[in-house]
């Protein structure tokens, strides 16, 4: 199976800024789509941005201008900058990793264990 390993989590002032890894034991060069989602505690997990293999991005509306997707597939590994932090933005984060593993179009989902981000003074 895939792994998928969160890291950069941690606690930030409000205005603070975090980046996000995930490190994959699989080339995310051959991944359809790379995402991440987060879910606070009481709340639905969502997502929070998303790029496909084609390049194209999208993101959670609340987070646009703050956050930027962006991946290195000589290291296999998907980031997620987050500044302008809010304590809305207080939540676990996973990232998610999407493949096609056939020409019928099957594909198979990995996802990571989760990252703690905390935004509080």
């Amino acid at each position: 199976q895939v792994q998928l390993v969160e890291s950069g989590g941690g606690v930030v002032q409000p205005g603070g800024s975090l980046r996000l890894s995930c490190a994959a034991s699989r080339r995310i060069g051959t991944a359809y789509a790379l995402d991440w989602y987060r879910q606070a505690p009481g709340k639905e997990r969502e997502l929070v941005a998303g790029i496909t293999n084609g390049g194209a991005t999208n993101y959670l509306d609340s987070v646009k201008g703050r956050f930027t997707i962006s991946r290195d597939n000589a290291k296999n590994t998907l980031y997620l900058q987050m500044n302008s932090l809010k304590p809305d933005d207080t939540a676990v984060y996973y990232c998610h990793a999407r493949w096609i593993v056939n020409v019928e179009g099957a594909s198979v989902d990995s996802w990571g264990q989760g990252t703690q981000v905390t935004v509080s003074s």
